[in-house]
């Protein structure tokens, strides 16, 4: 896949110093496959609110890690309805202030602040080649909030934009947004959107990117955030849904599946290799 070169949009002109050093993120041609094995999960969280889990998946490693496994490209997905990246509907990416590691709250004209079970999700993007770190490419994240509903576009919510940013992977190749748990909601397993472009002077749309993929969250821990008040709605959702029969992860999800530590008192901590 050959990079592509665009010219910077004078909104990225506004951000000085963060598009410092961003270069070109080098993406080598392949098809988009996924593994036939599916790992389950391993270990077996109590379901007491205060709990605690951790849930490494066979294809997963911490961000840090640097497997053969981990090194395996990311599948490419769809972006869905609600991307927020001027492909269908709205664009947060050209707004000054996307660009942010909290990405709780909305901003510009609005500060509300997104509900939920702390998430914090840390992504290493990795050259499939080589297993070494990309610098300076740039990470969009999005998802759902805790009732199921995605800012910009659900009803109630199309003056937020909360629950999205972009952030520039640093020398490790890694970016770590402050987040929620997302809901499951009807017809979905629960999940995280993301986009992966060269660098942050281009990400201003969604049409430059270089893959796009979301993150399957693991059922235990599922199940321990969905316990607890606010969540109700998902209880419900994601027994009526399952990882093989989602009309996204049905074919395969291992190198999908973030690793996940943490507790509903504490928060939790979803780490994944992401190789492109």
């Amino acid at each position: 896949m050959d990079d592509i070169t665009v010219a910077q949009p004078t909104r990225r002109r506004m951000l000085g110093g963060l598009l410092g050093g961003a270069g070109a993120l080098a993406l080598a041609a392949c098809g988009d496959t996924k593994t036939a094995t599916n790992a389950a999960s391993s270990a077996a969280p109590t379901t007491a609110g205060g709990a605690s889990t951790t849930t490494t998946p066979g294809a997963a490693t911490t961000a840090a890690g640097t497997s053969s496994a981990a090194c395996t490209k990311i599948p490419e997905e769809t972006a869905g309805p609600y991307p927020g990246d001027g492909t269908n509907g709205p664009n947060v990416l050209t707004q000054t202030g996307v660009v942010r590691s909290d990405i709780r709250s909305s901003f510009s004209s609005s500060n509300t602040v997104a509900k939920g079970v702390p998430l914090t999700i840390a992504l290493t993007i990795v050259d499939r080649s080589t297993c070494k770190p990309v610098a300076a490419a740039a990470v969009y994240l999005w998802h759902c909030d805790m009732g199921g509903s995605y800012s910009m576009y659900s009803q109630g919510v199309t003056n937020e934009n909360y629950l999205r940013g972009v952030q520039e992977t640093d020398a490790s190749g890694i970016v770590t947004f402050k987040s929620i748990f997302p809901a499951a909601y009807s017809g979905r397993w629960p999940h995280i959107h993301f986009e992966i472009f060269p660098s942050l002077a281009v990400a201003t749309n969604g049409k430059f990117k270089k893959a796009t993929s979301q993150l399957a969250l693991p059922e235990d821990t599922c199940k321990l955030v969905f316990a607890t008040a606010g969540y109700e709605q998902s209880v419900r959702n994601l027994a009526q849904s399952s990882l093989k029969s989602d009309n996204v992860f049905s074919d395969g999800w291992d190198t999908q599946t973030p690793t996940i530590t943490g507790s509903v008192a504490s928060g939790f901590a979803a780490a994944l290799n992401v190789g492109v």
